[in-house]
């Protein structure tokens, strides 16, 4: 097969096959980021897991996905975006089928560390595929694949891995991946040309050191920070002391990529291009106001109505239904009308739906009656990732596709992991606050002696997002009415609290919108300093 070199005409003649294939992987590394999350109660009681454990199970997966995008979107473009799709491919599977045969948590913990290492390979090289082997005016379709599974994936995991666990084992959310895997990275080797955009030998390692404990440092920070009360990790360890020594790493590395001359990690000649510039920063605001979505929607599903993961996940099915068919059509109209006006219709569109869905949310209402708020996010979600990532590309050199994809993807990751921490300190802030005011409203239901520590025990359950727990020694009767009188407290003030959440990201999602109008309209090639530009001309892989 010829190895790929950018002439401005597709470099496959089957690359809607090609990419269907690397959807495939990608797919599987997103999913795997939330299918985990209904296994927490019997990884607990299967592994002996401590709760702590499980999370770190889940939050590791996510720490090291997140901080070697850069680095593997850069290695993409050094050895060919196939051969790192095919690596990752493995990588990952290897790994799934490791956590399946895991026996203890450390067991697991490694594993997935080792599967957030393969979907860090494999992630960044379709945007850089997308960019290769599509010619510029079908590219918003493209993207629009891409958009509806970026939509679809986290929807699908609670519901699969619901499935998975009520007629097979906790295994088989790990076990699942590995024929997938299998099938991927064999049609990949077959179907997928090598894609390298010219020949690099040398990869700056101090940089990638850099840029992965600075990252590591951020991310770490926001993702235990709630954890640890925003205070001391161990001794003089503390997380705003881990955050600042990221920031300062990375505030190095970016100083070193500026005085790098040849072969840097990250080309800051990619933020020359106004659009690759501004779509970045709307991506980072948009992922830190839609993170909030899914955080809140499922936790009031979850624990104000009651409903199994399984359940929540069907819940919430059509809007990721109707996100990925959005998404598909969506990139259609950017092919045509720009992404632009797309993205900015579909955020306000977004952040109408999460108001709509503020109101129509009660400490009693059916899942019907939250339809309408859903119906309006799908149809706005769809609206939005193809658009974005058209509108964030327009102009980028294909020979700097994977340092793009993987800034790009590093920073909306941030983002949203950012905007779960932001958002998990305001909810649960607000719910401390409802909850002792609904609690002090109610706790004349009870006898004059219980009143005191229910309102005590109100407040401390803001932190768990869970009902007040129940005092011992309570006969069946007082045992029922404290059940009763604690649930409808938390439901009521979980409401109150999930409204200020709401209206918050809907806030940031209009602030979003309003940045959409910094995008220029005309194409602005970005291009490498030209003594690091090298023959297109390489050897096949």
């Amino acid at each position: 097969m010829p190895e790929v070199k950018f002439t401005g005409q597709p470099a496959t003649q089957r690359p809607w096959l090609v990419l269907t294939i690397m959807c495939i992987g990608f797919f599987m590394s997103l999913l795997d980021g939330s299918i985990v999350n209904v296994a927490i109660p019997t990884l607990i009681h299967s592994i002996g897991a401590s709760y702590d454990q499980v999370l770190w199970i889940i939050d590791g997966y996510l720490l090291v996905f997140s901080v070697l995008l850069i680095t593997t979107g850069r290695l993409g473009d050094i050895f060919g975006y196939r051969r790192l799709y095919v690596i990752g491919i493995v990588v990952f599977t290897v790994a799934s089928a490791l956590c399946g045969l895991a026996d203890s948590p450390p067991q697991l913990l490694t594993a997935r560390l080792l599967q957030g290492l393969g979907g860090a390979l494999l992630f960044p090289q379709v945007i850089s595929s997308i960019l290769t082997i599509f010619p510029p005016q079908v590219r918003g379709r493209a993207f629009g694949m891409f958009g509806a599974i970026v939509g679809f994936a986290p929807i699908v995991g609670p519901v699969l891995g619901g499935f998975l666990l009520a007629h097979l084992n906790w295994r088989w959310i790990f076990f699942i991946n590995v024929p997938i895997g299998i099938i991927a990275a064999m049609l990949a080797l077959i179907v997928a040309p090598p894609m390298r955009p010219y020949r690099r030998h040398r990869l700056d390692l101090v940089g990638v050191a850099l840029a992965t404990a600075g990252l590591s440092g951020i991310v770490f920070g926001l993702i235990e920070g709630e954890r640890f009360g925003w205070g001391t990790i161990t001794g003089p360890i503390s997380i705003p002391s881990v955050i600042v020594a990221g920031v300062a790493l990375l505030a190095t590395f970016l100083v070193r990529q500026h005085r790098q001359r040849e072969e840097p990690l990250m080309p800051l000649a990619l933020f020359g291009a106004r659009n690759f510039a501004v779509g970045n920063g709307v991506g980072f605001v948009f992922q830190l106001g839609m993170i909030g979505i899914t955080f809140v929607l499922a936790l009031y599903l979850q624990m104000v109505r009651g409903y199994s993961a399984l359940e929540t996940g069907l819940v919430v099915l059509p809007n990721a239904v109707l996100t990925a068919a959005g998404s598909a059509y969506a990139g259609r109209l950017s092919d045509t009308f720009g992404g632009k006006y797309i993205l900015m219709a579909g955020m306000t569109l977004l952040a109408a739906g999460l108001l709509a869905l503020a109101a129509m949310a009660g400490p009693s209402s059916s899942a019907w009656s939250l339809l309408p708020g859903l119906t309006v996010i799908g149809l706005a979600g769809g609206a939005t990732f193809a658009p974005l990532q058209q509108a964030t590309m327009d102009g980028v050199d294909p020979r700097l596709a994977g340092a793009a994809s993987g800034v790009s993807s590093t920073i909306r990751q941030i983002g949203g992991v950012l905007g779960t921490a932001v958002l998990g300190t305001l909810l649960s802030a607000r719910l401390s606050s409802t909850l002792r005011s609904e609690a002090e409203e109610r706790a004349g239901q009870l006898p004059e002696n219980l009143r005191a520590q229910f309102i005590d025990n109100s407040t401390a359950a803001a932190h768990h997002y869970s009902a007040p727990t129940l005092p011992g020694g309570l006969s069946p009767a007082m045992t029922s009415l404290y059940e009763r009188v604690s649930a409808d407290t938390f439901a009521a003030g979980f409401v109150s609290a999930m409204q200020t959440t709401l209206l918050a990201c809907a806030m940031v999602l209009v602030a979003a919108a309003l940045l959409c109008f910094l995008f220029s309209s005309r194409k602005e090639p970005t291009t490498e300093p030209a003594q690091n530009r090298q023959a297109e001309t390489t050897p096949q892989e």
